[in-house]
């Protein structure tokens, strides 16, 4: 996994809906941060450990992994780029399917 500073992983982001753009997939992962690289034992908890700031780990992969963690004083800015990216480069989106419902329960008659 590489972490990158967040312009970094947006233009990355960008390398990667370019390449899945005509085949393949990717997935898009957001979660919460704390800093922790380990989980906490289910007995007793980590002592003197506390978080500074909320953050926000943002993940991307379609095969190899990119990313980045956002804090809580970045994420408006960030917010914003990350929406006006992900409007420019999801147009060609397949249109979902609507059946009627009447016509399943004619059939199943």
């Amino acid at each position: 996994m590489v972490l990158l500073e967040n312009e970094q992983f947006l233009t990355e982001l960008t390398r990667l809906f370019q390449k899945c753009q005509m085949m393949g997939s990717m997935f898009i992962i957001l979660k919460g941060y704390n800093g922790h690289t380990k989980p906490t034992p289910r007995k007793g908890s980590v002592e003197g450990f506390e978080p500074a700031e909320n953050n926000c780990l943002l993940r991307a992969t379609d095969g190899g992994k990119i990313s980045t963690v956002v804090s809580s004083r970045e994420m408006n800015k960030f917010q914003v780029a990350y929406s006006n990216f992900l409007r420019a480069n999801m147009d060609g989106l397949k249109k979902r399917d609507k059946k009627n419902k009447k016509k399943k329960t004619k059939l199943a008659q």
